[in-house]
């Protein structure tokens, strides 16, 4: 895991000094290991390392005989099995998993990366071609943002190191402001910042004098409707296909650990991650200081208990909530309003002192039909069923001053997209998450939480072996009796039944309600002036929306609140370009 940027210049180009440090200095985050370039006619490539994998030679940029160079962000899991079979007798200049697509673009040229099993960001100056090739992992684990600017196409892991080199001037997209306002989350290509756009996940371009002059695309979900298989036969392909991910996601020189939750995903992950690992696995959980709060502490006790794993728990306070939350929003530079960014930050901060790689369960909701919204999607209209995301969080309070036309058309487009090949409602309710809101809300928060820290994320439950396994299995695998994940939770409950399954799925929660009330005779008139927020909700809204009744906000009030509140600190830093000074309140207070 790392950080990569660059350019692919037009003719006569040359990037200026000063714009290539101040790259530099925006991803030094990601690698604190040392860092490398690649400087030639037509490209400028850079690296900063985290290193993983070959920590004597695995250095980057790699290079090979053809005279290509390659700068990349991720890990590839299957380069052991790729140097062994269809790159066999290729003489390699280090053992990084990084090498082999290297040489597989020198075989294959912009279909490459069909080869690859991994989660990655990858950039190929081929200089015999003239052209540079940007490639992204198919579920879209590892970022990479694309800016056309005079120099030639800029390319980097963040969008805030493309502004702060000044390649791309600060703005903000009024529909792309009101999707993240209305679903926390923004979708397709184009970001909230014009100017600048994603590459999508698998995508790989092919890029000639600073133009995209070829594209192709690898799917990260198999073909087709759902497939004839039984239960038990489902669950030993099941077997086989978890204890193969978690395998490959656990190669590396360093030590690794786990985000362990008191739910399915992770206790599955947990479970696989015993049988392989003979000592005792490292295991991280958050919980919240606030009684009554949805605390996942207890389940993941009794799973790291069962597991024999070493368990460590972080207590996610409101002091945390008030003293980090700046920082923590300066680090989602593509903007999620996913509140869990609040434990995965302070996660990652205690995890780094003791591992350099973590695994996760994100993705087993999508992968396995876990979400209560699947479950509405799959009946018609007339039997309850509703479309997801229908309203936005703020709309639905009636806060607005007024929407962006069309703010919802990148949604309904992945969901008609996702509603072919012959797939079921849920089916295509599980690709339309798979689209916009796995990539841009929750692989965007492990993204910048982990590596604000110099922590690498991995996500078995998102791999072609479980995607195999799992996308097509018929909906009465995943769905039975009103539960979700009905095959995973049939397979913990074989392999870890300490785990309890079957209980009720609580739901991951932070209580940013009770914290937001408990000083929101403070915080309303701060939030009610932040010319952001001022922009999309009448100041007189947003007091009344931080009026506590009883001393608490309603679900959707407090939700609304936070979404306020990560926006104004978001904007203020990412959009204004005001360094993030002290707390929240001061952060606020300061003109």
């Amino acid at each position: 895991m790392c950080g990569i940027a660059g350019i692919a210049l037009k003719p006569g180009a040359a990037v200026p000094p000063a714009v290539a440090e101040a790259l530099a200095r925006a991803l030094a985050h990601r690698g604190p290991d040392g860092t490398g370039q690649h400087t030639a006619p037509g490209a400028f490539l850079f690296q900063c390392r985290l290193a993983i994998i070959d920590l004597a030679t695995g250095e980057q940029p790699l290079f090979e005989p053809g005279g290509a160079a390659l700068v990349a962000n991720g890990e590839i899991y299957n380069y052991i099995e790729l140097r062994e079979g269809p790159l066999a007798g290729t003489a390699f200049a280090t053992g990084s998993d990084c090498e082999p697509p290297l040489h597989l673009y020198r075989r294959e040229g912009i279909t490459y990366a069909r080869h690859l099993r991994g989660m990655y960001a990858i950039a190929i100056h081929d200089r015999a071609a003239r052209r540079v090739v940007l490639s992204r992992d198919p579920f879209g684990i590892k970022p990479l943002y694309l800016a056309d600017t005079p120099l030639g196409l800029a390319f980097a892991s963040e969008p805030a190191a493309l502004l702060d080199a000044g390649l791309v001037a600060r703005g903000l997209d009024a529909r792309a402001r009101d999707e993240l306002l209305e679903l926390q989350f923004t979708t397709g290509a184009d970001t909230i910042f014009p100017g600048i756009r994603r590459l999508l996940p698998g995508e790989t371009i092919a890029v000639e004098d600073g133009r995209v002059v070829q594209r192709h695309r690898e799917a990260a979900l198999p073909e087709g409707g759902p497939e004839e298989i039984g239960e038990e036969d489902a669950l030993a392909r099941l077997d086989a296909a978890l204890i193969d991910s978690v395998s490959v996601h656990q190669r590396a020189d360093v030590p690794y650990g786990l985000f362990l939750s008191g739910g399915i995903d992770s206790a599955a992950v947990l479970a696989a991650m015993k049988r392989l690992n003979e000592r005792p696995v490292l295991a991280f959980t958050a919980g919240f200081d606030v009684p009554g709060a949805a605390d996942e502490r207890e389940g993941a006790r009794i799973a790291a208990a069962a597991a024999g794993a070493s368990h460590v728990e972080v207590s996610v306070t409101e002091a945390d909530f008030w003293r980090y939350l700046p920082e923590i929003a300066t680090s989602m530079d593509d903007p999620a309003a996913d509140y869990a960014i609040v434990p995965t930050w302070l996660l990652a901060r205690r995890a780094r002192q003791d591992v350099k790689v973590v695994l996760s369960g994100e993705g087993g909701d999508e992968m396995f039909g876990g979400y209560g919204r699947y479950r509405s999607a799959m009946r018609p209209w007339w039997l309850g069923g509703r479309v997801m995301r229908a309203r936005g969080m703020l709309e639905r309070l009636g806060l607005r001053r007024a929407l962006a036309p069309g703010w919802r058309d990148g949604m309904e487009g992945a969901a008609a997209a996702a509603a072919a090949q012959g797939r079921s409602r849920l089916m295509a309710a599980q690709a339309t998450d798979m689209v916009d809101w796995l990539p841009n809300d929750l692989l965007a928060k492990l993204d910048r939480c982990l590596m604000a820290h110099g922590l690498e994320g991995r996500t078995p439950l998102l791999d072609p072996a479980i995607a195999a396994a799992a996308f097509r299995l018929p909906d009465a695998l995943k769905v039975r009796k009103g539960t979700g994940k009905w095959l995973l939770r049939a397979w913990l409950a074989r392999h870890m039944p300490e785990a309890r399954p079957f209980a009720k799925k609580q739901g991951f929660t932070v209580p940013v309600g009770a914290w937001i009330a408990a000083r929101a005779e403070s915080l309303a008139p701060l939030l009610a002036a932040d010319e952001a927020v001022a922009e999309v909700v009448r100041p007189d809204a947003v007091a009344a929306l931080l009026r506590p009744k009883g001393g608490t906000l309603g679900k959707h009030e407090a939700f609304a609140a936070w979404t306020l509140l990560f926006y104004a600190l978001w904007h203020r830093r990412h959009v204004r370009g005001i360094m993030q000074q002290g707390d929240v309140f001061e952060t606020l207070g300061t003109r």
